[in-house]
């Protein structure tokens, strides 16, 4: 049943808004926060405004519309108050030393008015199309997964001075801004993790190890290093993929990686020098077979950590849990329309993406304290989509106990919406 109304929200639902209120200044805005979470978290299929206002009864599409593009709130500031809640909770509390993922994840945008639009490389379609890309920091802790904080890229073709814009800012530049605000909030983490688009930018390692941040990053495989694999050798400088070919076969240890689907790598770990660098840093060559003549995926790693920690089982262990960002990004397009807004500015873009984390922490959050679970599950809620589902059930039967006593006001929803209802 794809109808619902916000009187149908569990109690929860209402108890987590209650600790946003001092974020808004009107009741309205209160209103509206709770009726476009509510839309995010709901069953519809589809997160736009139009879908969500016409699938909840009482949601109105201009009050919706203006709380998201008028109204006078902070999506920063209402970011703050996600992590402080977080904090809050014994069971919620972010642990020292946590993973921080920087990552960014395009879809696809037709037209030319939206913020950031442009022909820029989309990931989840494995090509350049037209769309808009966000750069964000993620965190995991061993428990649980967490969005941290949001911005948009603005490619170059969507501003009016293109490159030589003051709006224009490389992804390197955005992440490092992204760093910079988990600092300032007392959020350092153990070790931050970076793909190979800002791995190869020395530049932007640099401002990490000048923070004091240990990372694992990627490389690509033209990257050059200089090296010595024996003692009495003289350094040769060459291409990371000429220096996997030169490693013996005894160099790659087998590693069993713990993902959603179990895999076993193979990784060798080789000192090296960079021209862009002081003193050494260890690579890390990952393999997906035993040899390189069998392997169909190599990558390159490096990180900045002491040679006593850089183990190959160190390495990879510690980068594959960037797999964590790339499970969010898949739940918060699936689940709550991360990718649909219906929205052009990029104040109102931005929180879209801001209410879509607040969703999606809502239900770590019941995950992590077991709310839903004990009314809701006759089971472990061990995923955040088993949580949801227990949530969306828990609407659901609300909202059967509701028509009962208010199936006139449905019918009234119904004939507004053009449908016949006897």
């Amino acid at each position: 049943m794809k109808e619902t109304t916000p009187d149908a929200m569990p109690p929860c639902f209402e108890k987590w808004c209650h600790r946003f209120d001092e974020v808004f200044r009107h009741q309205a805005q209160k209103k509206g926060f709770r009726h476009y979470l509510g839309g995010l978290l709901g069953p519809s299929e589809r997160k736009n405004i139009t879908q969500m206002s016409n699938n909840a009864v009482g949601v109105v599409y201009h009050r919706l519309h203006h709380f998201l593009t008028e109204a006078t709130w902070d999506a920063e500031r209402l970011n703050e108050r996600r992590k402080e809640v977080m904090q809050e909770c014994n069971q919620t509390k972010l642990k020292r030393g946590f993973t921080l993922i920087i990552d960014d994840s395009g879809h696809r945008k037709s037209g030319k008015e939206t913020a950031g639009v442009g022909r820029q490389y989309i990931g989840e379609v494995g090509k350049t199309d037209n769309g808009v890309v966000v750069v964000t920091t993620h965190l995991y802790d061993g428990v649980k997964s967490l969005p941290l904080d949001v911005e948009l890229y603005q490619h170059a073709s969507s501003l009016a001075g293109g490159k030589a814009d003051p709006s224009f800012i490389k992804k390197p530049e955005l992440a490092l801004k992204l760093v910079e605000k988990s600092l300032e909030l007392g959020l350092r983490p153990g070790v931050v993790l970076v793909d190979a688009g800002y791995g190869n930018n020395s530049t932007f390692l640099k401002q990490l190890e000048s923070k004091k941040l240990k990372y694992v990053a990627g490389l690509a495989k033209n990257r050059k290093v200089i090296y010595q694999l024996k003692s009495n050798e003289i350094k040769v400088e060459t291409r990371l993929d000429e220096l996997a070919k030169r490693l013996q076969a005894q160099a790659f240890t087998a590693i069993q990686l713990d993902l959603e689907v179990p895999r076993t790598v193979w990784v060798a770990t080789v000192e090296v020098e960079m021209s862009a660098f002081s003193g050494t840093r260890t690579i890390a060559i990952v393999m997906n077979a035993a040899s390189l003549s069998e392997a169909t995926e190599v990558d390159y790693l490096i990180t900045n950590a002491a040679v006593t920690q850089a183990t190959g089982t160190w390495i990879i262990t510690t980068y594959s849990q960037r797999n964590w960002v790339e499970v969010f990004y898949r739940e918060a397009k699936g689940w709550l329309g991360l990718k649909e807004y219906q929205v052009r500015s990029i104040k109102s873009l931005h929180r879209h993406l801001i209410l879509v984390f607040c969703a999606y922490t809502f239900i770590v959050w019941q995950q992590l304290t077991g709310g839903l679970r004990r009314r809701w599950a006759n089971k472990p809620l061990k995923t955040f989509t088993d949580a949801l589902l227990a949530f969306r059930t828990a609407i659901s039967y609300r909202f059967v106990g509701w028509l009962q006593d208010n199936g006139d006001v449905f019918a009234i929803h119904i004939a507004g919406l053009g449908y016949v209802w006897a």
